[in-house]
This record gives structure tokens, sequence and C-alpha cells, in this order.
């Protein structure tokens, strides 16, 4: 279908009762014989967590906020096509496409969506909005069922193409982090002649001839953080991007399994100031993303995503569009390695927020796409 279908998320209670019996009948493993998060989420926190969610998270009431925004569903390429559309009250707004990335979802962008739509409503000027799209990735949330195992960053970024001219947009910007980071660079170089500017949350590759002499004490701090993670904190990926059916079963059939696998990651991932990931994050949006993924069955759709694109070629040529990056904390960004792949103009460093930037620092990160877009629209 070549059409558009609104949309509107209503979760059937049975699937949430299933959700609670299976939470009150978690079968708990006994404690790390190492204290802390070294060896992985600690059980006590877990289960105060899943307390929470339990008895204390609403889902009806997050399912409304979610209601709130315009949605659509379409076929794109032989795929279903879930995303947000909300269009801005100021007619000159320009379009944005926004990607988000694993363990994350489109309620990342909750926060940011009603400041970029409607500044003058938050203190901004109207000068600054933005109509917004907001895809859920193949395999991800209502995108299912995968219809294919190949939907790399550059195919999902021709999709993206595809949904940006349904909706009627021949001229637009693109954010993103995590796979957005690579999908919205992948948008500028097939559209260039559509994608005003690309922006992105900091992020890097690792090349293997980087040149430590040409680097500043900061920005070797930086790559050694790359190399720490690489070492101690890839596993998730490495079987993500390997055998991600056989993690199906234990994500499709256990939500607490499913929320240690998610919050696992905002733990790393998240402000190194925060010490646990409900001081980073609002604890409700949190649990929102990852009910969204247990009740769409999506744990293991979306990590097929790491598979996908474990042997994309990596594109070293810099885009002609003009780039924005972001840097947050625990996101290290190196922009002399950077400037390979892309035509950076614009380039911020936080000093608070993290990889999760949209739920993390929203402010600063509405801020800063509104910067970099306004000598482009």
């Amino acid at each position: 279908m070549s059409s558009i279908a609104d949309f509107r998320i209503d979760i059937p209670q049975a699937a949430l009762d299933d959700l609670h019996v299976r939470l009150r009948a978690t079968r708990w493993p006994s404690a790390s014989p190492e204290p802390g998060w070294g060896r992985g989420v600690p059980v006590l926190y877990l289960r105060r967590l899943a307390d929470h969610w339990l008895h204390r998270y609403d889902w009806r009431a997050n399912e409304a906020r979610l209601n709130e925004f315009g949605q659509g569903l379409t076929a794109i390429d032989g795929q279903r096509v879930h995303f947000l559309h909300v269009r801005s009250p100021e007619p000159d707004a320009l379009p944005l496409v926004l990607t988000h990335g694993w363990p994350g979802s489109i309620v990342e962008f909750t926060q940011i969506i009603g400041p970029l739509t409607d500044p003058r409503r938050f203190g901004g000027e109207s000068d600054d909005a933005f109509h917004i799209v907001a895809p859920s990735l193949p395999g991800f949330a209502f995108s299912t069922p995968l219809s294919a195992p190949d939907w790399t960053h550059e195919r999902i970024a021709r999709a993206w193409v595809t949904l940006m001219d349904r909706l009627g947009y021949d001229r637009f910007g693109a954010h993103g982090g995590d796979t957005g980071r690579n999908v919205s660079p992948a948008i500028g170089r097939l559209a260039p002649d559509k994608v005003v500017g690309v922006h992105i949350n900091g992020g890097l590759s690792l090349p293997a001839d980087v040149d430590l002499e040409s680097l500043t004490p900061a920005e070797r701090a930086r790559l050694e953080s790359v190399r720490d993670l690489v070492r101690h904190g890839t596993g998730y990926a490495d079987l993500q991007s390997t055998k991600p059916q056989t993690l199906a079963y234990a994500l499709n059939d256990s939500p607490v399994g499913q929320l240690a696998w998610i919050v696992d990651k905002f733990k790393d991932w998240t402000d190194p100031a925060a010490d646990l990931p409900e001081r980073a994050v609002d604890l409700d949006q949190l649990l929102t993303n990852v009910t969204l993924y247990w009740l769409t069955g999506t744990g293991a759709s979306s990590a097929h995503q790491y598979r996908a694109v474990r042997d994309e070629p990596h594109v070293l040529d810099p885009a002609g569009v003009p780039t924005g990056v972001a840097v947050f904390p625990t996101d290290p960004a190196i922009r002399s390695l950077l400037e390979r792949e892309h035509r950076i103009v614009h380039w911020t460093e936080f000093d608070r927020g993290g990889h999760f930037a949209a739920m993390e620092a929203p402010d600063l990160l509405i801020g800063d796409l509104r910067e970099f877009y306004r000598s482009l629209r």
C-alpha cells in the first residue's frame, strides 16, 4: 500500500493482564558474586524496578500521552512503517525526520516534539518551528512484522525519503542518534537535493588508523573510552549481530528479561554523573519504552537490525549536505575523525546528558537543533 492510514495505539487489556501475571511469576536468579553493576544489572535493583512496573506504572496513562501525537501507517518497500507525524501551527515550519535507535523507540522524542513543533508555546520563536516525522524503525514497535533480513541503514534511509515524499515534504532536515546517526547522513547522501541539513548526536566509528599524536588530550580520553566500551560493553551487540533469533525466546517470554536487557544499556550510556538510570531519565518514560518493546513483542525483531547492518560497507566519503554534531557525555566524538564522513559546519559539546539526549537533556538538544537549522531554512 502506498496510501497512509491513521493509527492509534490501543493495547488489548488481556495483554496488560498477561504482563502483570508474568511479572508476579518471575523466577529470579541469585545475586552476582561481584557487587555492583560490573557483571550486569543487580538483582535487588531490578526487583525494585519490576515492582514499580507492576504496582505503580500506568501504561494506559502513557498510551494516552503517545496518542496525543498524530500517527500513521504505510507500507514502503514491502515493510509496514509506523510513524509519528506532528505538524506545526507555523505555516513556514521546516519538516524534520527524527530517527531513533536501539534500545530506544519513538518514546525517546516525546519531550522534544512539543517545543520543536510549537516553539512559541514553549517560550521560543516561531521561526524555529518544525513539522516532525518520527518513524519506528523496521522491526521496532508497530513497524512489524519485519519483512526482510536486510534492512540496512541505507535501505532505511531510502524508505524515510519515500515517507517524506508521501507526506508531501520535498525539502526537509534529518536528525538522529544511535541508529539514526547512520541513517540520517545516509538520507542526505541519497537525497541531497531535498535534505537541507543533517544533525546527529555525537558518535564514533572506531577507525584502525588513528594518529594519536594529532589528537588533543580530551580527544585521546574519548577514544580510550570507546576502546574500553568495545572491550567491556559490546557483548549485547555481538549476540544481536550474530544470533538474534536465539535471543528472541528469552526477550519474548520474560518481561523482566526484556527490562534487564534494556536497562543495562541505559546504565552504561546515560550521563555518567547519574549513578542510576532513573536519575538520568524519567523512570516512567524509560518504562514506557520498555513496555512498548514488550507489548509489541519486538525485543527480537529489533535485534535483527544489528545482524542486518553487520556487514554493511562503512561510508567514508563525506556527504555534501551540511552536518551538525551534538556531543554529549558517554557519546564520544572526535571532530577530525567524523570529518572523514561528514561536511561538518556545526559542532557543540555539552557537559551533561548522554546517549539518549532527547530523554536526558531535551532542552540542550532542542536548542542545538534550532541553532543548527536557523541558517539552513
